[in-house]
């Protein structure tokens, strides 16, 4: 777990309620100067929060849907804005993170104790960053080497026999940096199911980074991360190995152009064992270059990007990889307090061809602290490996597959002030040629097509206040999804979620709470399988008891509340069980700081 070593009372207000972000636009912007809708979770609420898991950040944030077969390890979506599983980015300091074949992002295998701050960016976000940025992009940075020296080790155990160890160095001396981090963490898990036995998750985590700054602006990075370990399900267990690496380098050409490219690679492996045991290993390889040139108070970027996807495994693919080729540029235009983007791309996909996406968005700022934006953009979903070429008894891929495209239009408006902000957007997304299973009633043989489509529109709410001693930010969404061929509500979908934190900081501690509730959702496509909402409490607390050392104390779901995100299937009867989310559990840790 994480705890405080720093409370950082004397933080300012005003920096900590409108940060830089920086994936919402190819570039730097703050909070207030972006035209998306923006959720930024900072180094310090997440050390705060001591989230078990990385879901833990994202559950019930604007937008946001996490859906879950269980608690710690077990396999997680994260549905933003109501589009599906595979229709959110994922990526790690710019590295996209993703299995080609089911298409969804290892969100359940990223240790949050690596992590500095997430940024989750609503909306269609394809004219960027290409296919599956339906309902938007969700980027976690991992962490920094602060000026000077420094290192930390921290021991954490609680429930369910949970042991774990966090510890790490790093240093900045000058233009250069350096940090060196790992996590190791063991538990035997709890039921999934009603009567079943405990499914344990193990996960080791390691991280190392080093940078240099040239001089005259610009500099050349390398960071490499992994999570491998196994984790228990019903019927069987998983083997998991994700990796990723990327090396920037970025210059300054003249005093208007600068230049960067930067080279990535992701692994995602998973052996599975157990009554349906496979194989399922995913290569990605990407090579982007960006050119931002300045003009005045305007900006233009211009790159192009290549990707390469590899699959391997037991089971038959047709295919096993494929290339896509990409350009795309930017227009971030100033008229005084008008703001308008502009943005275009085109991606060349030698599996299902080409696909155009854009998106114009328009900002008025009222006065210092109202701001009204209006945007409209495009996107698509890029059919899996699985949904092509995947060829096992009673499932045969289409090759003829054409991407999901959707339509996104969306108007919202703030306030930010010295000491707390309000933010409120409201949105619609169209999709068509949803790909969609359909099978043979005689012969039981299913395949996927674009048969239908789907409307998702709704409303998000936040709000939150900043002093020295307060910390609170709350949450509320509305969301209907619907299937416009069938009238249905898109599966796992929750209509309602709302999310409050609040934290009391004193001069060498801190207690806070964290409420979450959902309303409820349909687990299967037809609406026959309704999973209850649910609610539940978090508290926790962190003492600066000596210098360099702090302790840490949390009780998740503090009401013992037995509740379910999704359902299965028993393997053997086929009959449908509840995939039971953890009941009331506790973390303690102590760590040291040093300097």
């Amino acid at each position: 777990m994480l705890t405080q070593p720093a409370l950082a009372l004397g933080q300012n207000a005003t920096e900590a309620l409108d940060p830089i972000i920086v994936t919402a636009t190819l570039g730097p912007k703050t909070v207030g100067e972006s035209l998306s809708s923006v959720t930024v979770i900072e180094k310090d609420d997440i050390r705060r929060q001591q989230p078990a898991e990385f879901r833990d950040l994202l559950d019930a944030q604007p937008g946001v849907n996490v859906v879950s077969d269980g608690s710690y390890g077990k396999t997680t979506s994260v549905f933003l804005r109501g589009a599906g599983s595979s229709g959110t980015i994922l990526l790690l300091d710019g590295i996209r993170l993703r299995s080609a074949t089911a298409g969804i992002p290892p969100w359940q295998f990223l240790p949050p104790e690596l992590m500095e701050r997430v940024e989750l960016v609503r909306g269609a976000k394809s004219s960027l960053y290409g296919a599956d940025a339906v309902g938007g992009v969700i980027q976690a940075f991992t962490l920094e080497p602060e000026a000077g020296r420094q290192g930390w080790a921290e021991l954490s155990g609680g429930s369910y026999e949970t042991l774990e160890t966090t510890a790490g160095v790093a240093a900045r001396e000058g233009q250069s940096a350096f940090l060196a981090g790992g996590v190791y963490s063991d538990t035997e898990g709890t039921n999934l199911r009603a009567g079943g036995e405990d499914k344990g998750f193990r996960n080791a985590g390691g991280l190392a980074k080093v940078s240099h700054e040239f001089g005259q602006g610009g500099g050349v990075g390398l960071t490499v991360f992994q999570s491998e370990g196994n984790t228990e399900f019903e019927g069987g267990d998983t083997d998991f190995l994700v990796r990723a690496m990327g090396l920037y380098l970025e210059a300054v050409a003249s005093d208007y152009w600068r230049t960067r490219i930067q080279f990535s690679e992701s692994r995602d492996e998973q052996e599975t064992f157990g009554s349906y045991p496979s194989v399922f290993n995913t290569l990605y390889r990407s090579a982007r270059w960006e050119n931002t040139l300045t003009a005045g108070v305007h900006e233009f970027v211009i790159g192009s990007e290549v990707i390469m996807d590899e699959v391997e495994g037991t089971s038959q693919f047709t295919e096993d990889s494929r290339t896509n080729s990409a350009v795309f540029g930017q227009a971030r235009l100033n008229y005084e307090a008008t703001d308008l983007l502009l943005s275009a791309r085109l991606d060349d996909n030698e599996a299902y061809g080409k696909e155009e996406t854009g998106g114009i968005a328009l900002g008025h700022q009222f006065d210092r602290t109202h701001r009204l934006r209006l945007s409209y953009a495009t996107s698509f979903r890029a059919p899996t490996f699985n949904d092509l070429y995947l060829t096992v008894p009673f499932y045969t891929g289409n090759p003829n597959l054409k991407p999901e495209e959707g339509q996104m239009v969306e108007a919202g408006v703030s306030g930010r002030y010295d000491q707390w902000f309000w933010d409120i957007a409201v949105y619609q997304n169209d999709v068509a040629d949803l790909i969609t299973f359909v099978s043979d009633p005689v012969t039981f043989e299913g395949t996927v097509e674009n048969v239908e489509s789907a409307r998702i529109r709704g409303v998000e709410l936040s709000s939150g206040f900043e002093t020295g001693n307060w910390d609170v930010n709350a949450a509320l969404t509305w969301a209907d999804s619907e299937n416009r061929d069938t009238g249905t509500r898109l599966p796992r979908r929750a209509e309602k979620n709302l999310r409050l934190d609040v934290d009391r900081l004193f001069e060498q501690w801190f207690v806070g709470a964290s409420f979450i509730t959902e309303s409820n959702r349909y687990n299967d496509a037809a609406n026959n399988s309704l999973l209850p909402g649910y609610g539940t409490v978090d508290v926790r607390a962190a003492w600066n008891f000596l210098p360099g050392w702090s302790a840490s104390f949390k009780v998740d779901n503090l009401l013992d509340r037995r509740y379910a995100t999704s359902r299965g299937n028993d393997s053997v009867t086929f009959e449908p069980f509840d995939y039971l989310a953890a009941g009331r559990t506790y973390m303690a840790s102590v760590r040291y700081d040093f300097r």
